[in-house]
């Protein structure tokens, strides 16, 4: 995926994604939100070029792009019903539908259990969402996004709100799904260096609407780096576990 000369950021810029599970990391402002509405098709570049997937914001028909595209995040959260339960969230995921209003096809729904027991929480299906944890939402919010069979999947600030075990579980997830899906391009959100497991292949830093740096992970995530990009400071060490970010 390529973003060139980019206006709607603070400076004409050129970003791509990288196959594998790229992170992007910017504190609040930074303009993470308007990438993923671009990425998405929500929002139009001013000027440059957006490509996704090999198709050009413009020249293709994004309503038909955004059934590659599965998005994880609070936007999609808030439109469910509590009512809802949760086979029928992963069910709706196959057209990208919420709070479905008839009985989906017998396949759709042999497709849903299907991908919640690959989850791990095969035994949620007739659970309604607003019964169920933040750690169980977010397992059942990517089986919805897998429905669809996507070339892309964006998970945007997939663990606020999760308690430390949940978070640590739901990394574990992020860990598997490359296995799970081969081949599946994944951008994954977030403000927290402790978020991005070995796992991870490239890294994005966005600040103040502008790539400040983006590459492999090993050569992104270095103090100088790290300390420009949150404006202060900071102590940044790396263990067999992931990375850990501390101001002095």
């Amino acid at each position: 995926m390529t973003l060139k000369g980019f206006k709607s950021f603070a400076s004409p810029t050129t970003l791509r994604f990288e196959p594998g599970i790229t992170c992007v990391v910017g504190p609040n402002g930074s303009g993470k939100s308007s990438l993923l509405a671009a990425l998405t098709g929500y929002f139009a570049p001013t000027s440059g070029s957006l490509s996704v997937l090999g198709e050009t914001f413009g020249r293709s028909d994004w309503r038909e792009l955004r059934r590659r595209i599965g998005l994880v995040g609070p936007s999609v959260a808030a439109m469910i019903q509590p009512a809802e339960p949760a086979l029928s969230v992963v069910a709706g995921g196959v057209d990208g539908l919420v709070n479905l209003w008839r009985r989906p096809k017998p396949a759709t729904l042999a497709l849903a259990r299907r991908l919640l027991r690959l989850l791990k929480v095969g035994g949620l299906a007739a659970r309604p969402w607003g019964h169920l944890s933040q750690g169980e939402r977010q397992r059942v919010l990517i089986a919805r996004a897998l429905a669809s069979d996507p070339a892309l999947l964006i998970l945007d600030e997939s663990c606020a709100g999760l308690d430390p075990v949940a978070r640590t579980e739901f990394l574990a997830l992020v860990k598997r799904l490359p296995k799970l899906k081969p081949g599946l391009a994944i951008v994954f959100v977030t403000h927290h260096v402790e978020e991005i497991v070995p796992v991870f292949t490239h890294a994005l830093l966005l600040r103040k609407g502008a790539k400040l740096a983006a590459g492999p992970v090993a050569e992104v995530l270095r103090r100088p780096q790290l300390a420009e990009l949150f404006g202060r400071p900071v102590v940044l060490s790396k263990t067999r576990a992931g990375w850990s970010l501390r101001t002095p």
